[in-house]
This record gives C-alpha cells, structure tokens and sequence, in this order.
C-alpha cells in the first residue's frame, strides 16, 4: 500500500470517528437530562436507577437540584462517577450479579413506605436489565444468571429478551414503579433499544407491560431456550405475570425520553455535512441478525458506489438499532464487529468503502472495546496476515479479526447507551475491488 493511500486510510478512519464520536456525546446526560428535571416536592426527593449510564445521569442531576436528595443507582463496572449525595453502586453487565442484587434490594427498600407528597426520580438507561435484578418468586439469582445468558446466545432480539425478563423479576415490568405507590414517579430515560419502547429500556421497571407470561413462554419455545424447573414453573403461575395497562398503582407515573438513538444519529450527520459529505440515515431501529445486516447494507454501498442510486456519492450511511449475533462458534462475538466484518465480507474489497461500526457504550459483547473500522484493503491485509476472514465470521470472532489487524476502536466506559452506531462512507470511483498491498 502507498504512502498517499495509507494517509488517505487513516483520514477516513479520522471522519468515521469523529462520527462515533458527535454521536456519543450527544448523548452524554450532562448535555440532555437538565432540561427534564421537574420542580421540588412537598416531600421526599429519592433517586433511584439502573443502567451504563445512570452514574452519569445522577451526577447531571446532582448539579442541577437545589433541593434535598438522597437514593442509590446501580451502574456497570468501570463506570462509576463520583456523587455527593445519590450512592453509586456497581454491577455486572451482561449476566447479572451478586452485587446487583444487594444493591436492587436497598433500592427496593428506599422506596417503601412513601407518602403522596414525595418524588420518585428514577434515571433509566440500556443495560439496566442485568444491573437491576430481583429475581421473581421462587426464584433464585442462579435461576436469573442461567436464563440471561441462554438469552444472549440464542438469537432472539431485545424486545424478545426483555420480555421474558421482565416476568421473572421482582422489580421489571412496571413493579418498581408500583412499589413507590403513592409517591410521584418521574422516569428519566435514555434508549438504547429499536423503536425507543420504554417497556424494553432495562425491561421497563417504572412503566405498565401490556405482554404476558404467555408471550414470554412463546419466545422460549421459540428458540429452544432450556430452563431451570423453577423459572418455567414461574412463567405458568400468576406471580409471574407484571403490572398491566390501567393499574392504579401506576397512576402518578410517567416517563420523559431525555436522549435516543435517533438523536445521536442527526449530531452524526451534523459533522458529516461540516466534512462536506451528504449523510444519509437509514433507520434508528434496524435489527436482525448481524450478519445479515451485513450483506444487506452492503449491497446498498455496491449500488451507491457502482450505479449512484439510490443515493450520489460521496455520502455517509447511517443507521443504529440493535443488531443480534446467534453464537455459533468460539469467537469473541460482538453484534457490530460481526456486522462489520459480514459487510467486509460481502464488500469484497470494493474500492472507495470506509466503515465504522461501535457501541455508544463502549462495549460490544462482553468485550471492553467499542467497535472497529473497515477500509476497503482489509480483507487484503487480513488474508496477507494469515488471516481468512470467512472462517472468523463463522467462529463468531469479529474482535478476534480486527483486533488483529490493529482495527479495533476503543472509548473505553462512555457513560451513555444509544445502542449501535453504523457509518458507512462511500466515496465513489470505479467501483472494482482496492489495490492489494
């Protein structure tokens, strides 16, 4: 490769990122969550939340209520950020832990007893789901460390997971919010889920669930998923079922979208028009199989970057959502690296076509690495490094394949969740397969 096409590599990567990185600060609660905050109750202020980026979200509240405050919020490990007067707890992400489930019973015990003349503000962000965990009757946190990671392994999507989730626990589905009862509950919340649905957002622990123990066993049988007895026991008692529609408990609660992924989208394409390049968003919500997404988004880039339709090259291709990565090999997973690397894949080296996948949160998988980058060499450089890149996307090992190359793309902790970010620049030409190195 060329001295002129290694600077222009590393000037793609340079706009590709500081994409990644206008959308993730979008996000940031610092800048979204002020203008949310409601006025001073007669009562008690209690500060409760789960999530990647509750630490954060708590301290953007912090600094902006002149009142009284005390509560706990649960955040992932590594990120932790210092308060005052609202306790941060740290938890494990994705499997749920030990430690999530004391500090789930301290906030269960924070908002007992509370009288009509208090404020709830609960501060709910993407990855709450195993942070916030109270498993349901007759259930042990063994049970709920079982069912999480057979979930993450099958395939099913968030909305799917969430659902099951959600009718195994003490505290999703609606019944936080009923044990604050009759306190005013305001729920401040960062989505990181397609369609924004706040019942999926950590399993909606503060709003109604209109699902039922029904769906939740359709979505087991659907994919094969082995239960221990107690939890399939649950899932056909009545206990199991969350808080519906219309209860009463649930009268004095609401919910305020303060960021989702759209938004992190339009600061993305913000920068791009400042670089001179047309963006394009494609969706905030797209889903499916990783792979698959993969393929489909890269014969969008052939056909911009061979025929000029639908769009004009240069452009940029952006899109978010929450991607799903059936674990069939020994590879490291990853939904968006495994995108990315499907995408390479099916780009076949075509020339003029940079990439960008990532995490808003700075992990994707259960790796503590946010994405990587795709140029149009490559596959080249991988198979030059006895690397075959259709044998890593068959083990599941996009991190194990980029991470090689010196491809990956590391934030480390955020402090936000607006779920993935996808960027795909395509800057025309011939359209045939890049120059070898």
């Amino acid at each position: 490769m060329t001295a002129s096409a290694t600077s222009s590599t590393a000037d793609r990567r340079g706009l590709l990122c500081s994409l990644f990185d206008a959308a993730v600060a979008a996000a940031q609660p610092a800048l979204c969550l002020p203008p949310h905050l409601p006025t001073r109750p007669k009562g008690r202020t209690i500060v409760i939340g789960a999530g990647k980026a509750s630490a954060a979200m708590a301290r953007a509240l912090e600094d902006h209520w002149d009142g009284p405050l005390e509560g706990l919020v649960i955040t992932r490990y590594g990120y932790e950020v210092p308060c005052q007067r609202i306790q941060i707890v740290q938890a494990a992400h994705p499997v749920p832990d030990a430690a999530g489930l004391r500090a789930t019973q301290r906030i269960q015990e924070l908002v007992s007893g509370l009288t009509a003349d208090d404020l709830v503000i609960a501060l709910i962000s993407g990855g709450g789901s195993s942070l916030l965990v109270a498993p349901g009757d007759g259930l042990t946190l063994q049970d709920k460390q079982a069912v999480n990671t057979a979930l993450l392994k099958s395939g099913a999507t968030i909305s799917e997971m969430n659902c099951v989730r959600r009718h195994l626990s003490a505290v999703k589905g609606g019944r936080l919010a009923a044990a604050c009862y009759p306190a005013v509950v305001l729920t401040l919340l960062i989505s990181d889920v397609p369609g924004d649905n706040p019942i999926d957002i950590a399993s909606g622990p503060t709003v109604a669930d209109p699902t039922t123990c029904a769906n939740a066993r359709a979505i087991i049988d659907r994919y094969r998923i082995e239960l221990p007895p107690a939890v399939r026991a649950l899932l056909q008692r009545a206990e199991g079922e969350s808080v519906k529609p219309g209860d009463a408990r649930l009268a004095r609660a609401e919910t305020r979208m303060i960021t989702a992924p759209q938004m992190a989208l339009e600061a993305a394409a913000q920068v791009a028009r400042a670089a001179g390049i047309t963006p394009y968003i494609l969706g905030d919500s797209l889903e499916g199989e990783a792979r698959d997404l993969g393929k489909a988004l890269a014969g969008i880039a052939r056909q911009v970057a061979v025929h000029g339709q639908p769009f004009q090259a240069p452009c940029v291709l952006l899109s978010g959502g929450e991607s799903t990565v059936t674990l069939r090999g020994q590879g490291r997973g990853g939904r968006n690296v495994e995108f990315l690397l499907a995408l390479g894949v099916a780009l076949d080296g075509l020339a003029g076509v940079y990439a960008l996948a990532g995490d808003t949160d700075g992990v994707d998988g259960a790796e503590e690495i946010a994405g990587a980058v795709l140029a149009p060499n490559t596959l080249a450089r991988a198979w030059a490094a006895g690397i075959n890149p259709g044998a890593s996307l068959d083990a599941n090992d996009g991190h194990g394949f980029f991470q090689a190359l010196g491809d990956s793309v590391i934030t480390g902790p955020t402090l936000t969740n607006v779920n993935d970010f996808r960027a795909i620049l395509i800057e025309g030409g011939e359209g045939g397969p890049a120059q070898q190195p």
